[in-house]
């Protein structure tokens, strides 16, 4: 926020906004629902600015009670976390007794009814709308949870999970995904939880196949909240083998999987209002998505509201991981990293826990079980134990990256030069394998650690090294990598999909992985792409990689968290390599992003 700004607001918003903690959106909202409302009190527009802010990082309500302990100055990319990732500032908070009484009486809060902007609970308050969208969303699951559905024969569905998850394997392997098939046949909205090798859409294939074979009249439709994860999940299905019959697989792959903006289909001028909704339902008797914890609460709304009454909703995911960039976190909230689920869903909720993507171990997924469990002194001692797969090389948080860090950045700029080669040979396929191979993953996307930073080292290095590396009036070169920024439709690409650019003869043109095969497209008909030597951790979010590097933030940076170091970490299907202080590390594990949300207190029947 400016200082002309700032000083137009006048008074608490001018010294907020001075300090950091509030930007120029949050203010000029505040300060037009005080003009609108004939609200002047300084207090109450800070608490409307403050719960505006707090949307903004994605959490869905705000505390007045503990503002004056877990408000920080934001900084780059900024996410709430369970302690501010640096120390609260001196502000002159008001009395929280008086600020919640003075919020109370105020025509933008009062007794939550009519068109009022914000609800207000005790000392919390809620954006109306943010408000609504969590009561349809914590009805809708309740309802669902309440309503098991019997259209299925018990005998002959204990007999399709018995052949489908085969009890009689080495400890019974597969007793966790055979009970979250279970739990999806008897219910009506259920969650299946577990992170990356767990087998989620292993699972999600034989329980499809295990409701087909009693109705093979379902409807069904698969989703997810980006068209690259509704790739992928149909990929995964469309490869389902054994125990599946033939014709079990064949039935599997005539199933689509869509974004979940086109499975609810968009209306033209509308960001969040689809042609589907509570009056016009979805023509669907089963919706899974899959990615769920990358869905936020006003998708979510949309969503179970379009459902039919007698629908089956499935949400998969990995709770543990980064939430969506927009307010919320639904999946966390049903199933938390740390508890139970809220009662009414507990038998709806299924977790995975057998890591299958090892068959002996692995050391990547030790560091990750390590991470999520908060255990911060052991996950940096297997960092520095020089275990298989696992790398770490210290750099202190206010020095450059140097020495062996720097070789192993270096060594990235290496592989790409391989990538390189195989583009100028002409073979795509070989290209999206390297491509696919290893990825530098940041936290943020500018500044000495991030993703902007270390685009332009690579870009350096690599020309420095290749007399011939000298890209044409476009920018483009023959084994450039590329990231796509925005969905495609009309060429099938969706935001996050990576690609690279071949010889072909004498022109260039862009390969991208399609449905397992590769597809190139002239570089006139791409959309928003940019060059890619690095990406965010976030982007990175729903890939899998064969070796990632990870730059860690600094320890006092807002993205030092829990689920970004989990979600990097996670990318990884063997090698990791992680960059950054000891400090950081630590400070990563013990400290989870903290949304606030309601939905969690609604479904345990203490906030209505």
């Amino acid at each position: 926020m400016t200082a002309m700004t700032a000083q137009r607001a006048g008074g608490l918003l001018a010294e907020f906004g001075a300090a950091g903690v509030l930007s120029v959106a949050d203010v000029q909202v505040a300060t037009r629902l005080g003009r609108l409302a004939g609200e002047p009190d300084e207090s109450v527009l800070l608490a409307v600015a403050l719960t505006v802010r707090g949307t903004r990082q994605g959490s869905v309500v705000f505390d007045l009670a503990t503002a004056a302990e877990s408000v920080a100055p934001e900084g780059e990319d900024r996410e709430p976390v369970a302690e501010p990732a640096v120390e609260p500032v001196d502000l002159p908070w008001p009395p929280v007794a008086e600020w919640v009484a003075r919020c109370a009486r105020s025509p933008l809060v009062r007794d939550g009814s009519g068109g009022c902007p914000l609800r207000m609970v005790g000392p919390r308050l809620w954006l109306t709308r943010y408000w609504k969208q969590e009561s349809i969303v914590a009805e809708e699951l309740l309802r669902r949870a309440a309503d098991g559905p019997s259209d299925l024969d018990d005998a002959a569905l204990a007999a399709d999970l018995n052949a489908l998850f085969p009890a009689d394997l080495p400890e019974d392997a597969d007793a966790d995904q055979r009970a979250a098939a279970a739990t999806v046949a008897t219910s009506r909205v259920s969650v299946i939880a577990g992170g990356p090798g767990t087998g989620k859409t292993t699972t999600i294939a034989r329980m499809i196949t295990v409701l087909w074979r009693q109705r093979p009249e379902l409807r069904i439709a698969l989703a997810a909240p980006t068209g690259k994860a509704a790739t992928r999940l149909a990929e995964a299905v469309h490869s389902a083998r054994e125990p599946l019959t033939a014709a079990d697989q064949q039935r599997l792959a005539t199933l689509s999987a869509s974004t979940l903006h086109r499975l609810l289909r968009r209306r033209p001028g509308h960001s969040s209002r689809f042609v589907h909704d509570r009056d016009n339902r979805l023509p669907y008797d089963v919706v899974i998505v899959d990615e769920s914890s990358m869905v936020p609460l006003t998708m979510m709304a949309r969503l179970v509201e379009a459902l039919p009454p007698s629908a089956r909703l499935v949400l998969v995911g990995d709770p543990d991981q980064l939430a969506s960039v927009e307010a919320g976190a639904v999946l966390g909230d049903l199933v938390p990293g740390a508890g139970e689920p809220a009662p009414p869903l507990r038998s709806s909720v299924a977790v995975l826990t057998r890591v299958r993507r090892y068959e002996e171990g692995g050391s990547t997924d030790d560091l990750a079980q390590l991470i999520r469990a908060g255990r911060s002194a052991d996950a940096l001692a297997w960092l520095e134990s020089g275990a298989e797969g696992i790398v770490f090389h210290r750099v202190a948080d206010d020095e450059p990256v140097a020495g062996a860090a720097l070789e192993a950045l270096r060594a990235l700029a290496a592989h790409e030069r391989e990538l390189i080669a195989a583009a100028r040979s002409g073979d795509a396929g070989a290209a999206l394998v390297l491509l696919e191979r290893q990825r530098l993953l940041c936290a943020h996307r500018t500044g000495p650690r991030g993703v902007r930073h270390w685009s332009d080292v690579l870009e350096r290095w690599l020309a420095a090294d290749d007399a011939a590396l000298t890209p044409r009036l476009d920018g483009r070169y023959a084994g450039q990598p590329l990231l796509v920024t925005a969905n495609d439709y009309e060429n099938e690409l969706f935001n996050g999909d990576a690609g690279v650019v071949v010889e072909r003869g004498d022109e260039l043109v862009a390969a991208f992985r399609r449905r397992g095969e590769p597809v190139e497209l002239p570089l006139v008909r791409l959309g928003q792409v940019r060059p890619m030597h690095a990406m965010t951790v976030h982007r990175a979010q729903g890939s899998q990689f064969e070796a990632v590097t990870v730059l860690l933030p600094p320890a006092n940076s807002p993205l030092a968290t829990r689920q970004t170091l989990y979600t990097a970490i996670t990318r990884a299907r063997s090698n990791v390599t992680v960059i950054g202080s000891p400090e950081a590390v630590v400070t990563c594990v013990e400290r989870p992003v903290a949304r606030a949300t309601g939905l969690r207190d609604r479904l345990a029947g203490t906030l209505t």
